[in-house]
């Protein structure tokens, strides 16, 4: 995981949401805390309606109506934004913390040129004239590998390709250069090939420019290649957090190892059922009283029914890691497990008991 040495240029602590339902606020992020260095890249991984992206708008101050952070902290180098009147954190968000939206379409207006999208971007963070914010506008294109970029300024969305339209909208978050890129599912609705570039420039952008980066996705594989660190969030809480490498080689958590096996890779025996993980997660407001997977967790006891495991660190064979179980498995036995899997071998959840 990302070493001690390196200051923090993002901190979040015990960051809790409530959403409405059913009349009432109920938590759908609860207890949520990282730390994201300068250059590193996290992912956040989990089925939908864990808590992944409402994590992202609550650091941007940008949550649905009738939603509202509870309690935490979000401090983004030192500064503590969920203490940021809304016009100061308007000059936050864009310039020292920026998003890349999961849909292009709707982050983009259809009716105005992506240019004086772009134009727009720079100029409400940086006095500077139209045609300075021009010329920026064009590097940008150019940067993120659209051709003819000065001709493509004047292009609406709906010209563009999904894949460009998704390279206009990581230009857009790099126009300030922030600190901080916030990339919400940006490969969803792309194609293979559009998949891969848009990571590699991802990639390639955090790398020259130093900016960290917060990856939300489904995709197990596509977390492995890019992030650094992977934290697994489940029912709004983080359920395991590891470097990637570690956690797809040996999870430890019963809801991060059913993950792993239900992937479907070129390897897997299509004559064989590919397994699955049982049940539905729970909604908020209906979190039971003890770990929120146990209904679903072949490994759960009663206490896993009554008592809400913390997050704690490992020691021995898994120092450094954290897990919220109370029976987490063996990471050595783990190994041959999920091994197995993607050699396309027989359903092992019950390993490591």
């Amino acid at each position: 995981m990302s070493g001690p040495e390196r200051t923090p240029v993002l901190s979040v602590r015990d960051l809790t949401v409530l959403v409405p339902a059913g009349g009432r606020a109920v938590p759908a992020v609860r207890g949520v805390g990282f730390d994201l260095a300068p250059g590193a890249r996290l992912g956040l991984v989990g089925e939908s309606g864990s808590g992944k992206t409402l994590t992202a708008l609550a650091l941007m101050r940008m949550m649905p109506p009738g939603t509202r952070i509870a309690g935490g902290s979000v401090r983004l180098d030192g500064t503590d934004l969920l203490g940021l009147s809304a016009k100061r954190m308007c000059a936050v968000r864009g310039r020292q913390i920026a998003m890349v939206y999961q849909n292009p379409m709707s982050a983009l207006n259809p009716v105005v040129a992506v240019g004086d999208q772009l134009v727009e971007a720079i100029r409400v963070h940086e006095p500077t004239s139209r045609s300075v914010a021009r010329a920026r506008a064009i590097d940008l294109l150019g940067d993120v590998g659209i051709p003819d970029p000065a001709r493509r300024l004047a292009a609406y969305p709906y010209q563009l390709s999904g894949g460009m339209r998704q390279r206009v909208v990581i230009a857009m978050a790099l126009a300030c250069e922030p600190q901080v890129i916030v990339a919400d599912e940006p490969t969803t609705a792309l194609d293979v090939t559009t998949q891969a570039r848009v990571m590699a420039l991802l990639l390639q952008l955090s790398q020259a420019r130093g900016a960290a980066v917060i990856l939300i996705t489904h995709d197990l594989e596509v977390a492995a290649e890019f992030c650094d660190d992977i934290q697994v969030m489940y029912a709004g809480r983080i359920v395991e957090r590891s470097s990637a490498g570690t956690l797809f080689e040996a999870p430890r958590h019963p809801y991060a190892k059913a993950l792993l096996e239900s992937r479907c890779v070129l390897t897997t025996d299509l004559d064989a059922p590919i397994p699955t993980i049982p049940g539905q997660p729970p909604h908020p407001g209906e979190f039971p009283s003890g770990c929120s997977f146990a209904e679903r967790c072949p490994r759960a006891q009663d206490v896993c029914r009554s008592v809400d495991p913390e997050l704690t660190v490992g020691t021995g064979a898994s120092a450094g890691r954290e897990v919220a179980c109370h029976f987490p498995f063996d990471p050595v036995a783990s190994v041959a497990s999920v091994a197995s899997t993607v050699t396309g071998g027989n359903d092992s959840a019950g390993e490591g008991r």
